[in-house]
């Protein structure tokens, strides 16, 4: 069994879940073709409005790329053109948030990273050991993490190869909270379900914009930033905003 990734929607959470629980949720290359399948039908589902990702079981959110599949690479060019998960999990357009427990390693933690928001377990391990094994992670680890943790921190995390604990990844900025392992999964449906009640154009621009911002110069991405307003101010919500700001109640978009 190479193991599966499910999606259930809830009440506009799409929830994501590394079904692999035996193998601390290892990713294969058919589990690759069904994340990039469910994160497709994810942005097309205009019902979704939140997305969730999580790993089966306590041991691990995610070890990352299962070893055994890399032995046999039929040659350089192929492995080039693979495809890469923790970019399909970066490429939703929909604000995503990560529940992490146990290992969070190497590809696992690129998931992570790829996510908008991390809540996390108190016993969960971050960190990216490939330089142990002899390579490089090619999922966004050396470019994500500095944006999050900085230059320094992320050079101690990458050549080292040694994790940190959820304290220490809270005290870094590489989650945003930390909970109880019980709690994760409650706080982060709490979340989602707060993000979903918003209106989908908002939340979505937002995550556009911010996103922008990891990689715009500042007077583009201040520009971006207005033309999304404007798309924002152009959309049916604005009115609902309004009216229920007038009326002195909870907006219902």
């Amino acid at each position: 069994m190479t193991g599966r990734v499910t999606l259930n929607i809830d009440d506009g959470i799409g929830q994501i879940l590394l079904d692999r629980a035996d193998k601390m949720n290892a990713i294969t290359p058919e589990m690759t073709q069904e994340l990039q399948a469910v994160c497709r039908a994810v942005d097309s589902n205009r019902d979704i409005r939140v997305v969730t990702i999580a790993g089966a079981g306590e041991r691990a959110f995610s070890a990352g790329s299962d070893l055994n599949t890399l032995v046999n690479l039929s040659d350089v060019m192929a492995f080039r053109d693979r495809i890469e998960y923790a970019a399909l999990v970066r490429d939703i357009k929909k604000p995503v948030i990560a529940a992490l427990k146990g290992w969070v390693l190497g590809g696992g933690m690129e998931i992570a990273i790829a996510a908008d928001i991390r809540i996390c377990g108190r016993s969960a391990r971050i960190g990216g050991p490939e330089v142990t094994r002899g390579w490089l992670g090619g999922g966004g680890a050396s470019q994500m993490l500095p944006r999050l943790v900085g230059v320094g921190q992320t050079m101690r995390m990458l050549l080292t190869g040694d994790p940190v604990d959820a304290e220490t990844a809270l005290r870094l900025g590489l989650v945003e909270e930390v909970v109880d392992d019980a709690q994760v999964t409650a706080r982060v449906m709490e979340m989602a379900r707060k993000i979903a009640s918003f209106s989908p154009t908002a939340t979505q621009a937002i995550k556009a914009a911010v996103r922008a911002a990891m990689s715009t110069p500042l007077e583009a991405g201040l520009r971006y930033e207005n033309e999304l307003h404007v798309i924002c101010m152009s959309d049916k919500g604005r009115l609902e905003g309004i009216k229920a700001f007038q009326e002195k109640r909870d907006a219902k978009f």
